[in-house]
């Protein structure tokens, strides 16, 4: 029988970061027990679990539920009285908060709250246990946009384009709120933006893949030359497990891939790599479906990530280079059409349609 010496809570675990997180947790920390709450939402799938490996499974309890469920919250704390908390859950596809800010709000802002106070509640209880941490995961786009120069720091104005970064940067403040007025001992990062298996597919980089496979037309917003700093998702499940483990208490840590590109050229590489795949050539390449669209209202220029800071303080740097990361990541779609098929439900279809049919 495993020995457990420690059990962590993670919010949102159904999702796309919060999956590889759990599957990296469970591989790389064998005495932990993971709780994973989530309300399954469009973009949970509990499914990302299915025929866990046996240890593993030992190891992994799920409930579903939401964060902004009080009673749900005492009742959780109080059964497994949780050494830390990795805190994903959260409304996060920007073109949504634009079309329903509401549920962002109540997700990201009130939601956080609860857990928080949650938190609070069971650590105070418990005689403010030293090994105790709150992780509270965040986005670059709480600092807005950048010119052609510079990069986000920790020290960087917090100024949100969007109701989801304006959302996540009310979270994050609340997050250091608790641990300046109360002593909770809270971690905060910011992470550029991630890529990887289990993503749902109205993001830019599963879009395109599927896409891509089926023929469609690439819509790409603007001119394509928004700029993202890519972060491969197992990188970042690493780079939160050194925050968790060795980050000072109070503290933000900016997490990047050191992978600047441009929206367009990423479009490009994905068609190059899956036409290589399908072996495509000739009048069937398929950047011959790039279609530029509409801008959406706040389209932030450019993030770009200094994780100077992680690396110095922490030692941890990205491990993945982004060409092979992304070829990976079409692989994994690619091998797993099941899964595909399962989460392209009738609503996701509607919304696609909604979002780019008039643009």
């Amino acid at each position: 029988m495993t020995t457990i010496d420690r059990t962590v809570l993670v919010t949102g675990g159904a999702g796309f970061i919060g999956t590889n997180f759990i599957r990296h947790v469970l591989e790389t920390r064998p005495d932990w027990h993971v709780v994973n709450l989530d309300w399954l939402t469009y973009a949970g799938n509990n499914k990302n679990f299915k025929s866990l490996p046996a240890d593993w499974g030992e190891r992994y309890t799920f409930v579903h539920g939401n964060i902004c469920d009080s009673q749900l919250l005492e009742t959780l704390f109080t059964r497994y009285r949780f050494d830390g908390i990795f805190h994903f859950a959260a409304e996060s596809h920007v073109d949504r908060s634009i079309t329903s800010p509401e549920a962002f709000i109540e997700t990201n802002v009130l939601g956080t709250f609860r857990l928080l106070e949650a938190s609070l509640n069971m650590w105070e209880r418990g005689g403010r246990p030293n090994d105790f941490r709150f992780l509270h995961v965040s986005t670059d786009e709480v600092y807005g946009s950048l010119g052609e120069e510079g990069y986000f720091s920790e020290e960087t104005a917090y100024d949100p384009s969007s109701p989801y970064s304006a959302s996540k940067a009310g979270s994050d403040h609340l997050a250091k709120a608790y641990h300046r007025t109360f002593g909770l001992p809270v971690l905060v990062t910011n992470c550029s933006n991630n890529y990887g298996p289990y993503q749902f597919p109205e993001k830019l980089i599963p879009l395109m893949i599927l896409n891509i496979v089926e023929q469609k037309p690439l819509p790409v917003y603007g001119d394509g030359h928004n700029v993202r700093d890519w972060l491969y998702v197992i990188d970042h499940c690493s780079a939160l497990l050194h925050v968790f483990e060795k980050g000072r208490l109070g503290e933000t840590y900016n997490i990047g891939g050191n992978s600047e590109r441009r929206n367009i050229d990423v479009v490009r590489l994905l068609c190059d790599i899956v036409d290589k795949r399908l072996e495509r050539c000739g009048d069937d390449v398929s950047q011959n479906l790039i279609t530029f669209v509409k801008d959406r209202p706040g389209h932030d220029r450019r993030y770009a990530i200094d994780a100077g800071k992680l690396r110095q303080e922490l030692g941890w740097q990205p491990h993945y280079q982004f060409e092979d990361a992304l070829k990976e990541t079409v692989n994994w779609y690619l091998d797993h059409p099941d899964w595909i098929n399962d989460v392209r439900s009738g609503e996701y279809r509607q919304w696609i349609e909604k979002n780019y049919s008039k643009r």
